[in-house]
């Protein structure tokens, strides 16, 4: 059966967005950025974007992006198996700390943090298959490193990555005994798009001259290449023969399939930052201009992404509350967007409740990775998304962080004495649109109101200093996780 694709209500096009009266540069706009090309951002940090172009805003954002440094390598980072003085302690302990680290850098980093989780879903190994914290650190490392540079260069540093080599069997492909693995999934996966633009002939002849990278110096060392376990002979890719190697394979990927490969990583990038609908419009007018903009700069990525984040298409209010939000959007937009307490502990449960919303860090499903937007949401992670929202603001609420939950709520109201207002701007920080019906609202400030008695409110005697008061931001918040359209972004 035929896939039917929902057209998109999206029909503006990558024209840079310029405000105007109708179509204001406002904070709803900048909240659109901030959860999209990172995990949300404090009041402070919208307020102070309102001062830029939106243009400026974002050559600032993918600017800084592009120049962040890597995150240092830890002292185990490049540990070959005899450097372990107990690996069976020490092995877990380092991967759950570099979890961790990952998940400081992600919330914190903006955009080269989620464009380094991106890429972990597009270049996928899963932990599980090689359980070995030095190949996690230096996988997570070709990822920082290439998050926002060169496409091109970035599938030839991966393919011969100690992790990926080891992930899909580039370890085990030899002259003696070629493996297809990793040849499949360059074409398939990584660079072209199932069944678009190479045959299994294409497969068979890439994995002989993908041989050769078999050796370390020691168990657990850097993989290298060695001739002595490379296929010698003519091999022909895309028609064109001769002795091919590594590096040939990957030039003459870029030579022959540069549109195919444009146009599945600009569609690919388009359905993670816009929208996960793709119908023919969106191909002619967005993808595909877009695939040519990643041609004509040679394979960088920054033109491409500034081009589609200072678009007219990106910035169109239809563009807003049109993705799930995944596991990590869920809990890093809020915290982010509230600036509520957490510290490593905090993170390391933050880790734990991800994976059981069905995102477990460093571990997709497959390698196909991460389907995302509708996947992310069944009976069981929904209910679980509340759970963790109760537990959080209850842990807040009776660990000595009530006052957090006071301040959001005078921060974003001026310290109002009004219960509708509170709720109404609380409730409106939280969400990628307004409500749809002032009823909405209503609901959501009786349970704010929660058992002060009403002549409080309307006599002007109760306000945001009672003691009751972060308690009734507690109840609201768990009652705004459970709005549906909180789970958009």
């Amino acid at each position: 059966m035929d896939t039917i694709i929902t057209p998109s209500c999206n029909d503006s096009t990558l024209t840079p967005y310029i405000p105007s009266g109708p179509n204001p540069w406002n904070t709803i706009k900048i909240n659109h950025v901030f959860r999209r090309l990172g995990f949300g951002a404090s009041q402070d940090r919208v307020d102070n974007a309102l001062a830029l172009t939106p243009q400026d805003f974002i050559d600032d954002l993918v600017d800084t992006a592009y120049n962040l440094p890597e995150t240092p390598a830890p002292f185990w980072g490049y540990y070959t198996l005899n450097d372990f003085t107990d690996y069976e302690t020490e092995n877990p302990a380092y991967t759950e700390a570099w979890r961790l680290q990952t998940g400081n850098d992600i919330i914190t980093e903006d955009l080269r943090g989620r464009l380094a989780f991106f890429w972990m879903n597009h270049f996928v190994t899963e932990y599980e298959v090689y359980g070995y914290s030095p190949y996690l650190f230096q996988y997570y490392n070709v990822l920082q490193t290439h998050a926002l540079g060169n496409f091109k260069d970035f599938v030839h540093a991966i393919g011969i990555n100690s992790t990926m080599l080891l992930y899909l069997n580039g370890f085990q492909n030899t002259n003696v005994e070629p493996n297809e693995n990793y040849a499949r999934e360059l074409y398939e996966l990584f660079t072209l798009g199932e069944g678009s633009g190479y045959t299994q002939e294409d497969i068979v002849e890439t994995s002989k001259a993908l041989t050769g990278y078999n050796h370390w110096d020691e168990i657990g060392g850097q993989i290298y290449f060695d001739a002595s376990t490379f296929l010698d002979g003519d091999k022909t890719i895309f028609g064109q023969t001769g002795n091919w190697g590594y590096d040939d394979v990957i030039d003459i990927l870029f030579q022959e399939k540069a549109n195919e490969i444009s146009f599945l990583i600009c569609e690919k990038l388009y359905k993670f930052f816009v929208s996960p609908v793709v119908d023919e419009m969106i191909k002619t007018n967005i993808i595909l201009p877009l695939s040519q903009t990643f041609r004509d700069n040679n394979f960088e990525l920054v033109p491409v992404l500034k081009e589609l984040f200072k678009s007219e298409h990106f910035f169109d209010e239809r563009a807003l509350g049109v993705v799930i939000k995944s596991p990590y959007d869920i809990i890093f937009n809020f915290v982010n967007e509230t600036e509520f307490f957490y510290d490593d502990q905090i993170m390391n449960a933050f880790i734990y409740f991800a994976a059981l919303f069905g995102q477990e860090m460093y571990d997709p499903l497959d390698v196909s990775g991460w389907q995302r937007d509708e996947d992310w949401i069944n009976t069981s992670t929904l209910t679980g998304r509340w759970q963790f929202f109760e537990l959080y603001v209850d842990f807040l609420l009776t660990n000595g962080y009530e006052e957090s939950l006071r301040n959001l709520a005078k921060d974003l109201s001026n310290n109002s004495i009004d219960p509708y207002y509170i709720t109404m701007v609380i409730i409106d920080r939280l969400m990628s649109k307004e409500l749809f019906t002032t009823e909405d609202y209503d609901t959501a400030t009786d349970i704010f109101k929660w058992e002060i008695p009403q002549n409080y409110y309307d006599e002007g005697i109760w306000n945001l200093d009672w003691p009751e008061a972060p308690l009734q931001v507690s109840l609201l918040l768990k009652h705004i996780a459970t709005i549906p359209e909180f789970q958009l972004k």
